[in-house]
């Protein structure tokens, strides 16, 4: 039996970072890496703050809102079978002269 191998991918580029000095000073620059190199980091005080990302591949990360995560977690729910009903209570009536 003969295994092909497969041809690894590269180890994925580290991200570049900005202080947030230099990201204000540099913006068009900062976002051309976007770009051309993926996800930026802005520092503040040398700290991470800040993930820049092409738009494409901020909406492929955030997905689409369907409600389908809520809808799965209510009914994987031990609970779910639990009738709740509405209280009803009397509503006070005013006198209206007409």
């Amino acid at each position: 039996m003969t295994r092909t191998a497969k041809t690894p991918s590269p180890p994925p580029r580290p991200a570049k970072r900005w202080p947030l000095q230099d990201a204000k000073a540099r913006f068009s620059e900062l976002v051309r890496r976007v770009c051309g190199e993926g996800l930026q980091l802005v520092t503040v005080h040398g700290r991470d703050e800040i993930v820049v990302v092409a738009a494409d591949e901020f909406r492929l990360l955030r997905g689409k809102r369907t409600g389908r995560s809520l809808i799965d977690a209510l009914q994987s729910s031990p609970r779910r079978k639990v009738e709740i009903a509405p209280g009803r209570g009397r509503m006070p009536v005013r006198d209206v002269e007409l």
